[in-house]
C-alpha cells in the first residue's frame, strides 16, 4: 500500500493537510508545496467519502492515498490548505482550527468575515497577523487576486479612486466538470452533435461562445462573482475604492484575463505606470505595442506571475489608465496564493519547526 505521508530529506517541517486534494486546486496545491520545497514532515490528502482510496501525486514519485475528510482528526496538524467548496469548508475549517490547525481556506465562505483576514501576500501581508482570532485565513476569489496584485503598486503611487473591470474567465474556474464540458461540446459540434447534449455545468453553450454569467444572480442585477470582486477588493486594498465588475466565462481551459480601467486621484501616465508595475512583486510586464507584444491565457498555464500588457491612458477622464491582466487562475488565483500565505506564516509568525 502506498505511504500516505512524506518525510523530506531535511527531516524538520510541518504536518500539512490538503483538503479537496482530488480537485483541480487541491492537486495544484500539492504540486506547488513540492516545487517550492515547503517544510513538510508529513502530508495528508483529504477529500469526501466518494474519493477515499483514490491516489494523488506528490512530487516526482510519491503517491498519497486520499483519506476521509469527515472522519479525519486534525489534532497535530499544523496547516490545512482547504479547497473543498464553501458548504464543506463551513463545517470542517472551524473543526480543524479548533484542533489547533491554521486553515488557509480557498472557498468563499469566510472571505467577508470581519474576524478572518483576506490575504494576497503581495498586497496586504500584514493582515495575516490577525489569523489567531479564528485560526482561519481566507484566500480571495481568483479574479480578485490577480487584479489586486496589479492594482496595489498603482494605488500606492497614484491613489486609485475607481476601478471598472471586465473579466474573461476560463472554464477551470468552475472545476474539472466544466473543463470536460468545454472539451466534449467542442468535439461534439465538429461531429454535428447538439451542444445541449453535453450542457450541464453552464447555463448556455460554452464552446465557441461567451457567457456573461458567473455564479448566481443577485437582486441588483449583479452576479455573485461580480459582487465578490467588488467586496473583496475593498476589504483587501482600500474600502474607499469604488469598483464595478463585469464577469464573463469564455471557452478556454486555464487562465483568467481581465481588462482593467482605473481612475486615480493623482496624475498618471502610461510610462510611469509601466515603470512602477515592472518593479512590483509578482508582476511581469509584457507591453510592446506590436504584434504578439502582449500575453494571453494560452501562454501562461503553469506560470506564477500576474502578467500585464496593453498599458495605455484613458483620456475620457482626467486621470485614467487601462491595462490587460492575465494569470493562471489555478496557481496565483488559488493554490500558489494559499502556499504563499503559509510561507509568510512560517517566516514571520511561526518560525522553523523541528
Amino acid at each position: 500500500m502506498p505511504d500516505t505521508s512524506r518525510t523530506p530529506a531535511r527531516r524538520d517541517g510541518y504536518v500539512v493537510a490538503v483538503i479537496g486534494a482530488t480537485g483541480n486546486v487541491g492537486r495544484e496545491i500539492l504540486n506547488i508545496l513540492w516545487d517550492r520545497k515547503f517544510p513538510i514532515s508529513k502530508i495528508h490528502a483529504l477529500a469526501s467519502q466518494r474519493s477515499v482510496g483514490q491516489e494523488v501525486s506528490f512530487g516526482e514519485d510519491e503517491i498519497l492515498k486520499v483519506q476521509n475528510l469527515e472522519t479525519f482528526d486534525f489534532k497535530g496538524v499544523d496547516f490545512a490548505l482547504s479547497s473543498p467548496g464553501a458548504k464543506v469548508s463551513a463545517i470542517h475549517s472551524p473543526r480543524a482550527a479548533a484542533a489547533g490547525c491554521v486553515v488557509i481556506d480557498n472557498t468563499s465562505h469566510f472571505r467577508m468575515d470581519p474576524d478572518v483576514p483576506l490575504v494576497v501576500p503581495e498586497v496586504n501581508p500584514e493582515a495575516i497577523a490577525r489569523y489567531k482570532k479564528k485560526g482561519i485565513i481566507a484566500n480571495p476569489n481568483c479574479s480578485t487576486i490577480q487584479m489586486v496584485v496589479a492594482l496595489k503598486p498603482l494605488h500606492d503611487e497614484f491613489n486609485i479612486k475607481r476601478v471598472v473591470v471586465s473579466t474573461y474567465q476560463s472554464t477551470s474556474g468552475k472545476g474539472k466538470s466544466a473543463m470536460d464540458e468545454l472539451f466534449n461540446q467542442t468535439k461534439g459540434i465538429y461531429a454535428n452533435q447538439p451542444a445541449s447534449a453535453t450542457k450541464s455545468a453552464f447555463t448556455k453553450q460554452i464552446a465557441f461562445n461567451v457567457i456573461p454569467h458567473i455564479d448566481v444572480f443577485l437582486d441588483d442585477g449583479d452576479t455573485k462573482e461580480e459582487w465578490k470582486m467588488v467586496a473583496e477588493t475593498r476589504k483587501i486594498l482600500d474600502p474607499a475604492i469604488k469598483v464595478h465588475a463585469n464577469c464573463a466565462r469564455v471557452p478556454t481551459f486555464i487562465g483568467h484575463a481581465e481588462y482593467i480601467n482605473i481612475e486615480t486621484e493623482k496624475p498618471i501616465t502610461d510610462k510611469a505606470a509601466r515603470a512602477i508595475l515592472a518593479k512590483a512583486p509578482g508582476i511581469s510586464v509584457v507591453d510592446l505595442r506590436a504584434d504578439e507584444g502582449y500575453v494571453t491565457p494560452a501562454e501562461i498555464a503553469g506560470e506564477d506571475a500576474v502578467f500585464v500588457s496593453r498599458i495605455r491612458r484613458d483620456f475620457s477622464v482626467e486621470n485614467g489608465l487601462s491595462f490587460w491582466c492575465v494569470s493562471d487562475n489555478l496557481r496565483k488565483g488559488a493554490a500558489l496564493n494559499a502556499v504563499q500565505i503559509a510561507e509568510v506564516l512560517v517566516k514571520e509568525y511561526l518560525g522553523a519547526k523541528r
